[in-house]
């Protein structure tokens, strides 16, 4: 992909729209190109020129001064940025600009060496949610080339599903989860990593996995007897009702307590079944596991 607008620079870097439009006129970091009616479109250098840009503006430098950077001066000051906070948004900054590029070995690199120096959990919590938070948008907007989603997502699902079968609880609790996808969510990210944080903290796990009739999920659940069902909702196709949906779960669930997190919780005010619980966060969703031991 090579045609960003500024809608897209603003979500993936916190700049407003209005504050990169200031910049343009006033600095020459960012030179746009324009269709025929005249909208701005950006390029993978642009995009990349920006979030090195804000990720300093940000923890201190101004713009004027980083507009008179050299592009080798700029990368050297943001390996100096000391803050963890800052780092872990370059390492972020640094994974969107391989996805970008189609820099697959580069974007897998980097994942590895998070891993080796963090662990899996650290790694997704601080670096690969995050960057699916900044990078989510575009996938829902199918701004993003699906090659370019495909491969990314492949290549964290893999090291999920490696920390999933590496993982050896501490201890175990008497708990069982039953996880799945409704019918429409196909993108199994978010509850392949409710499978390693439930069963790294001895949790048993009964996987149905993505994409699941609502009639399958009550047969399994009706013949195991889950202590709790959970779901995470990221991209859900075009014709899903989330309110049908947790319609559904209230009515044919009514016996099971049913966790629900995601993209789609975040912005319900509506009506919930008394067996339903939101997760609008990751925090909420890590003090709900922390409750289950």
């Amino acid at each position: 992909m090579d045609a960003f607008t500024i809608k897209d620079l603003e979500n993936l870097s916190g700049i407003k729209a209005h504050t990169i439009r200031i910049w343009e006129q006033r600095y020459n970091f960012l030179n746009p190109s324009r269709t025929d009616t005249n909208i701005r479109y950006y390029s993978n250098e642009e995009l990349i020129t920006l979030l090195n840009i804000a990720l300093l503006n940000k923890y201190g430098y101004k713009i004027s001064h980083i507009d008179k950077m050299k592009p080798i001066e700029m990368k050297e000051r943001i390996l100096s940025l000391t803050q963890s906070e800052a780092q872990l948004e370059r390492i972020v900054n640094e994974l969107i600009e391989c996805m970008v590029d189609l820099r697959i070995e580069d974007f897998e690199s980097v994942l590895d060496f998070q891993i080796s120096s963090k662990g899996i959990e650290k790694t997704i919590t601080q670096i690969i949610f995050p960057f699916l938070e900044r990078i989510g948008i575009l996938w829902v907007t199918s701004r993003v080339n699906p090659a370019q989603e495909h491969l990314v997502t492949n290549i964290i699902r893999q090291k999920l599903i490696v920390g999933i079968e590496k993982t050896v609880p501490a201890l175990q609790v008497t708990s069982t989860a039953l996880l799945f996808l409704p019918e429409g969510e196909h993108h199994e990210l978010g509850i392949l990593f409710m499978y390693y944080l439930l069963k790294s903290r001895g949790v048993k796990v009964l996987y149905l996995g993505a994409n699941v009739p609502m009639r399958d999920v009550v047969y399994v659940a009706d013949l195991k007897g889950p202590t709790f069902l959970y779901t995470h909702l990221t991209s859900v196709a075009s014709n899903f009702n989330f309110e049908k949906f947790l319609g559904k779960v209230g009515a044919n669930m009514s016996n099971y307590s049913v966790v629900v997190s995601g993209l789609l919780t975040q912005s319900y005010k509506k009506t919930i079944p008394g067996n339903v619980n939101l997760k609008r966060s990751l925090p909420e969703v890590m003090d709900y596991l922390a409750k289950l031991a």
